[in-house]
């Protein structure tokens, strides 16, 4: 931290999680006199939605996620949401690769690893799907070197455990990317405030949490009022600028700002549990993210997946995540959070989103009463051959869904990001969800680019964007081989199979 603190600092950046560390590590790029403070009510960089075991889902780059790539009515493939992510996956990897060989952070086997993305399903119909969704992506650049199989055999080569015990002639298939990856983003954000905490300018306050923000007389300026927990002493900062990636704690912080273009949004919170496995033989059996398909009315965080990954340095195996419904917006939230966000602007846009999605309410009842046996029985589903007593239920972390108007229905639910910002630019917010953490690199630029316009129109700063994301300004879908120079050179970098 650095010796003088900044009342009236640049920036203020509420939420030690990943957004505020990439956005961090952006400006203190593109403006290394800025002065920058940064607030966390906890004790640790991302202990919320960033930490590994709260995340519900690890390197998303839309080559599994089937949520990603509805079927729609006439019986097509949606595939412009899983072009996008994908493409936002491979800014966020030549970012970090640019942070690694910049020495700003190190050691990145710590926070990412090669891991096969893996998509399974059964059924006729759902095989039907599963075959028109990799020939959709086959069009694309970025999804090119796909598998796609319908033998057991070959299912079972992928990934042991899912065939092992399956019984039957039921039609099965899989998609497989062998250079999907595992991120960690925890350490990922711990390595990014190791490396902003020791620049000047830049003061990082732990136990401190955002009790007030408004504008002031001092316009554009906002006034923050912030308590530090430990010791109960209240400062009001004054910033120019204000991010708030609180995760599902930015929503109040949205209403006590007060702007216009805020109003109407509400959230709607869904909780999680996992399966964490216990048994090192069957850890050892497995080694890819498997996904499937959602139940009807399940939330996109709830897409099942049998899934490997790296936590401390430990290969471990979670399935699930089990829904939820809790009115914390944080895991270390209150459960006052949802009936205090209700306002008068968004409560006919919350009572209009419910509504329309009585599926949802109706699966989240079922997936709170679930027993033990009932888990286990989802599990097997994957599965087949598996044992209560190699698993144990680990809680997830907390999701606040985005709620906000709609003309048509009045109130719309959201499952994905959402960034708010005022007119003037000094102020903005993120809310939601999935896919969140993995796009990280290109919502901040959206952000950037809402509330800095004139520098990132200049040469100087789109210089510098190049160098930290050399893909920047182009299409790496449309340009073959950028995409695969790029891919590459980040493989390399990150020490990822290409």
């Amino acid at each position: 931290m650095s010796a003088i603190i900044q009342n009236e600092p640049d920036v203020v950046l509420i939420g030690a999680g990943i957004m505020s560390a990439t956005l961090g590590m952006f400006l203190k790029e593109l403006m290394p006199e800025i002065t920058i403070n940064i607030y966390e009510r906890l004790d640790v960089a991302a202990a919320e939605s960033s930490d590994a075991w709260n995340n519900a889902g690890t390197g998303h780059s839309a080559f599994c996620e089937l949520n990603y790539t509805p079927e729609l009515p006439d019986g097509s493939i949606d595939t412009s949401k899983a072009v996008k992510i994908a493409e936002s996956f491979e800014a966020s990897k030549q970012f970090w690769a640019h942070l690694v060989e910049r020495g700003l952070i190190s050691n990145p086997e710590e926070f990412v690893k090669s891991i096969p993305h893996m998509s399974f399903v059964w059924g006729a119909e759902n095989v039907a799907y599963l075959k028109k969704r990799y020939d959709a992506l086959q069009k694309f650049p970025l999804f090119q070197g796909m598998e796609y199989t319908e033998d057991p055999a070959v299912i079972a080569e992928w990934a042991p455990l899912i065939m092992e015990g399956r019984e039957g002639n039921e039609p099965v298939a899989a998609t497989r990317m062998k250079i999907g990856t595992d991120v960690n983003f925890g350490e990922l954000t711990r390595d990014m405030f190791v490396w902003l905490e020791k620049q000047e300018g830049i003061n990082l306050f732990f136990e401190h949490e955002v009790k007030g923000i408004r504008r002031s007389a001092k316009a554009p300026k906002w006034k923050l009022k912030i308590k530090d927990l430990q010791t109960g002493e209240k400062t009001r900062p004054y910033a120019k600028f204000v991010f708030i990636g609180a995760g599902g704690g930015s929503l109040h912080l949205l209403e006590k700002a007060n702007i216009p273009e805020g109003e109407g949004f509400g959230g709607f919170p869904v909780s999680g549990q996992w399966l964490k496995c216990n048994n090192p033989e069957v850890i050892a059996k497995h080694n890819a993210k498997v996904y499937g398909k959602a139940s009807v009315g399940a939330p996109p965080m709830s897409v099942p997946h049998i899934d490997t990954r790296m936590i401390n340095g430990k290969k471990e195996l979670l399935f699930g995540p089990y829904a939820g419904f809790s009115t914390k917006f944080l895991k270390n939230g209150s459960y006052f959070d949802l009936p205090l966000s209700i306002q008068f602007n968004n409560i006919g846009p919350m009572l209009s989103a419910g509504f329309h999605n009585i599926p949802l309410t109706k699966y989240l009842i079922e997936q709170v009463t679930q027993s033990r046996e009932d888990r286990l029985e989802a599990l097997k589903e994957y599965l087949p051959e598996a044992k209560m007593e190699d698993w144990e239920l680990e809680t997830a972390g907390q999701r606040v869904q985005v709620i906000k108007k709609d003309e048509k229905e009045g109130g719309k639910l959201e499952f994905g990001t959402e960034v708010i910002n005022s007119a003037d630019g000094s102020l903005a917010v993120l809310l939601g969800a999935s896919p969140g953490a993995s796009t990280a690199v290109s919502i901040m630029l959206d952000v950037i680019e809402r509330c800095f316009p004139e520098q990132m129109q200049s040469a100087e700063w789109q210089d510098k964007l190049r160098e930290m994301i050399p893909s920047h300004g182009q299409s790496l879908n449309e340009n073959p081989q950028i995409l695969k120079a790029m891919r590459e050179h980040t493989s390399e970098v990150l020490g990822l199979v290409n």
